[in-house]
């Protein structure tokens, strides 16, 4: 796609000037995102949505603009700045939220968020509890917005269960003749298999309320103030649905405490960083600020398991599948995902008890 298709497609969105370049931006993997620059110097992001994913794109942007509207009122009433603090979205110029092209391509812009960065793995402790505390204050802000008016854009996203049982139908088709050689790394999830529906047996029974969940709350999702530190917008929103906050929770230790890269082949590197755990459970907990129930506080940990242990069941049935939902860069590179995740797993739950009585130690202060 060239720069002059770009800059038409940009051209069809509400800009204070007209734009005069478009460059990629290569973070990310899901959807094609590029910097749009206007005659007046203002920036923004153009993005064309992926919809091999994302199967329902009018209801994504929905829930976005519903979340984006509620969260800019929330911050203007606390004396924040609505522009900087969450997302805002360009109308198009013939009206709605998007573009659809000749190709049935849907294409969105965003005002770009200027003087923030983000982080692409933990440095340091203090920067996790940052993290955490955006992503809990994320949560607060819309502790009272109804997540069930909210599309589940992506069904049974965070349904444990129902993953564990597309991996042993992947098993049992084995399209790429690979099930055979990962027959320990299947064994030690079946042996796992009563605990997939531990939240959402938990949303069943009510100790865990429904919420707006972000489902991707990895470390990069966060633009920070280089100079504080401190997060200021949290961004990619395409996962917003109604679901557990251990799910949030869950993931972003997955992705941030863990002591090696997502697909590091050195299993001996790979552990769950208790320093790290705790950093951003402090973080996240005082973000909410008394938003959160005991049940939901107790059960912090094993949302961490659980989303690790769904993380690797789909980096493995995508292994055994043939590598057709995850982009990989090398042989095996699924497989070597998937390992890190179960090794990360036995390792949270040996150090279960500790993270525990990290937990325990906050409920106090912060439950309701």
């Amino acid at each position: 796609m060239n720069d002059k298709t770009l800059l038409e497609y940009a051209g069809s969105f509400k800009t204070e000037g007209a734009p005069v370049s478009v460059e990629p931006l290569l973070t990310g993997h899901i959807n094609k995102t590029f910097i749009v620059t206007d005659d007046t110097g203002r920036r923004y992001l153009l993005q064309r949505i992926n919809t091999n994913v994302f199967k329902r794109p009018v209801e994504l942007m929905e829930n976005i603009d519903k979340v984006t509207s509620f969260l800019r009122k929330k911050i203007a009433a606390t004396g924040g700045d609505p522009n900087r603090e969450t997302l805002t979205l360009v109308n198009a110029r013939e009206g709605g939220l998007y573009v659809v092209d000749s190709e049935n391509s849907y294409w969105r812009m965003y005002d770009y968020v200027e003087d923030t960065i983000t982080y692409q793995s933990v440095e340091r402790p203090e920067l996790f509890y940052n993290a955490g505390w955006s992503f809990g204050n994320f949560q607060r802000l819309l502790s009272d917005f109804p997540a069930d008016t909210l599309h589940e854009t992506i069904p049974n996203f965070h349904n444990t269960a129902s993953r564990f049982n597309d991996l042993m139908t992947s098993e049992k088709l084995n399209k790429s003749g690979r099930a055979g050689e990962v027959t320990a790394e299947l064994n030690f999830i079946k042996e796992r298999k009563d605990v997939c529906s531990y939240i959402l047996d938990g949303i069943k029974r009510g100790d865990f309320p429904l919420r707006v969940t972000h489902n991707d709350t990895k470390l990069n999702n966060i633009l920070m103030d280089p100079k504080t530190g401190r997060g200021v917008c949290i961004v990619d929103l395409d996962t917003v649905m109604p679901g557990s906050v251990l799910y949030d929770f869950g993931d972003s230790i997955r992705f941030g405490a863990s002591s090696a890269a997502e697909d590091e082949r050195d299993l001996d590197k790979v552990y769950m960083r208790l320093d790290l755990f705790e950093a951003f459970a402090k973080g996240f907990i005082e973000g909410l600020d008394g938003s959160l129930s005991e049940a939901e506080i107790r059960g912090l940990p094993m949302g961490a398991v659980i989303i690790t242990l769904e993380t690797g069941i789909r980096f493995l049935a995508d292994h055994i599948d043939g590598d057709t939902y995850f982009a990989i860069h090398r042989e095996g590179h699924n497989l070597d995902r998937a390992r890190t995740q179960l090794k990360l797993v036995a390792d949270m739950e040996k150090k279960m008890p500790e993270m525990n009585a990290v937990v325990e130690k906050l409920i106090k202060k912060f439950t309701k």
